[in-house]
C-alpha cells in the first residue's frame, strides 16, 4: 500500500491535488461531467440483476424490537480469504449507512461501485486475507441484496413504505443468525465505523448472549447512543425524501427512470455530506469559487454547490430512498443502554478487547463520543485519534493511519479482562 502524508489544514490551495488520498480533491472546474441519463427510480439491487460477488443465505423470520415480525429474511454477503479449519480466523466487517457488502474489489455488472474500504482488506492489508476470513454482510433494511424495502413482501410486491421500522438490535439479530448458518462460533474481531460501529457495540453484547464469542471489537467514528445533534441533522434528510411527491408513500418501484424520488434522496445526501466533511476542507477546496462556466449572480452555482449536486446525484443512482429512510431512523434510535441500565452499565458488560477510534475533525460523531466509549469499555486502552481535515469521512480516506491502527490492534496478543 502507498499513501500520501497528511497535509496541514490551512495550507492547501483550491484546485490542487492530493494523489492517493481522495479522488475528489481536485479543481472544481475539472469535475464537469456529461449527463449520465435519467436517474432510476431506485438504485437497489433487484432480483434478476447480476449477482457479482454476492452470496445469499435465508435466515428465517424475526420478531422485531419495536413489535411485529419480519418473515423470510435473506442476507447478501461477501467473503474474503479462507476460513481456518478450526474457525479461529473469522473477522466481521460492518458497513456504514450507504455502504454495502462490497468492501473490496472493482465495480462491474451488478455492482455499481468499487469496494468502499479497498485499502483495508486483501493479501498483506491490515485485514490480511492470507490470514483472516473476512465476512461482510449487507445490513438488514439495506438495498444491495439483503431484505429491505425494495425486497418482495409476502404478497410478491416490494415492501416499499410498508417495510417495518427496525433497530440496531434487529440488524444484529439477523447477523447473528447468518453467523450460525455460516458455521462460525467465534469472531476474532468485529469491525465497523459510523452506523457499522453502532452494530459493533451491539454485537459485543448480543453475540456472547447468543453463544457467539466476540474476542475483540473496533468501534470507529461511532457512538454509544445517538445525540440530539445527530437526530437533528437526520430529521431534515427524512423530510426531504418524504416531501418529494415522487416518493409516493414509498411506492415507486414501478416508476420509469427519472420518475422516482431521486430529488428528495439527493437533497438528503447533500445535507448528510456537509456533516461528513469539514468547514476547513470546503473553504480551502472551494471557497467562493464559481462553478466553471457559471455565474452565481445570474442563476449559476458556486463550485461547492456543484460538488453537493454531484454527490446527491451519485447516491440517487446507486441507493434506495426507502432504505435511506429506514436506516437513518435506525441510527436515530440507537442506544446501547436501552433496557440495560444506561450507557455506562451496558458498556461495562462488554468483555471484548476494544479499539476505539475517533477522527479529530469529525463534526457528526465528535471525538467526545469516542471518549465516552473508551472510558466505559473495560477492554479499551483510550481513544486512538485520526488526524484529518476531512471530518467523519476520515475513516475512509486516511488509509495509512487507519490501517496502522487496525493492523497493530490485531497483532496484539489477547489479554484477560482484569476487574
Amino acid at each position: 500500500m502507498t499513501s500520501t502524508p497528511l497535509s496541514t489544514p490551512g495550507t492547501s490551495t483550491p484546485g490542487t491535488s492530493t494523489p492517493g488520498r481522495d479522488a475528489t480533491w481536485r479543481s472544481p472546474r475539472a469535475r464537469r461531467r456529461a449527463p449520465a441519463g435519467p436517474v432510476p427510480a431506485s438504485g437497489a439491487w433487484r432480483e434478476g440483476d447480476p449477482v457479482a460477488r454476492r452470496q445469499f443465505l435465508d435466515v428465517g423470520t424475526f420478531d422485531l424490537e419495536g413489535g411485529g415480525r419480519l418473515p423470510d429474511v435473506r442476507v447478501a454477503y461477501e467473503t474474503y480469504g479462507e476460513l481456518a479449519p478450526d474457525g479461529s480466523n473469522a473477522v466481521l466487517v460492518l458497513h456504514a449507512l450507504t455502504g454495502d457488502a462490497h468492501v473490496a474489489g472493482p465495480e462491474g455488472p451488478g455492482q455499481t461501485t468499487a469496494g468502499w474500504w479497498e485499502s483495508m482488506i486483501g493479501p498483506g492489508a491490515p485485514l490480511d486475507t492470507d490470514r483472516y476470513h473476512v465476512v461482510v454482510p449487507n445490513v438488514l433494511g439495506g438495498c444491495q441484496g439483503t431484505t429491505g424495502p425494495s425486497s418482495a413482501a409476502p404478497d410478491g410486491r416490494p415492501w416499499g413504505g410498508r417495510f417495518p421500522r427496525i433497530t440496531t438490535r434487529d440488524q444484529v439479530a439477523v447477523e447473528i443468525e447468518l453467523t450460525r448458518l455460516l458455521g462460525i462460533s467465534s469472531w476474532t474481531a468485529v469491525v465497523g465505523a459510523s452506523m457499522g460501529g453502532m452494530r459493533v457495540l451491539e454485537w459485543a453484547l448480543l453475540g456472547p448472549e447468543a453463544g457467539i464469542e466476540v474476542r475483540s471489537i473496533a468501534a470507529i467514528a461511532t457512538c454509544a447512543q445517538s445525540s440530539g445533534d445527530q437526530i437533528a441533522w437526520a430529521h431534515p434528510q427524512l423530510c426531504a425524501i418524504r416531501a418529494d411527491p415522487r416518493w409516493n408513500d414509498g411506492d415507486y418501484y414501478d416508476a420509469p427512470d427519472g420518475e422516482g424520488p431521486h430529488a428528495g434522496l439527493a437533497i438528503a445526501r447533500q445535507i448528510a455530506h456537509t456533516t461528513y466533511r469539514t468547514a476547513v476542507e470546503l473553504d480551502e477546496r472551494f471557497g467562493r469559487l464559481p462553478q466553471g462556466g457559471e455565474d452565481p449572480l445570474t442563476d449559476g452555482r458556486f463550485a461547492v454547490q456543484s460538488y453537493l449536486d454531484h454527490h446527491g446525484d451519485k447516491l440517487a443512482r446507486r441507493f434506495d430512498a426507502n432504505s435511506y429512510l429506514r436506516l437513518t431512523e435506525t441510527m436515530m434510535t440507537h442506544d446501547i443502554g436501552r433496557d440495560r441500565g444506561g450507557v455506562e452499565a451496558a458498556l461495562a458488560q462488554i468483555d471484548a478487547r476494544a479499539l476505539v477510534v475517533a477522527v479529530d475533525s469529525d463534526r457528526l460523531f465528535p471525538p467526545a463520543q469516542s471518549e465516552r466509549l473508551a472510558a466505559g469499555l473495560p477492554g479499551a486502552d483510550g481513544v486512538h485519534v485520526l488526524r484529518s481535515p476531512f471530518g467523519h469521512d476520515g475513516f475512509l480516506i486516511e488509509h495509512e493511519q487507519m490501517g496502522a491502527l487496525v493492523r497493530d490492534f490485531l497483532a496484539e496478543p489477547s489479554r484477560d479482562r482484569t476487574l
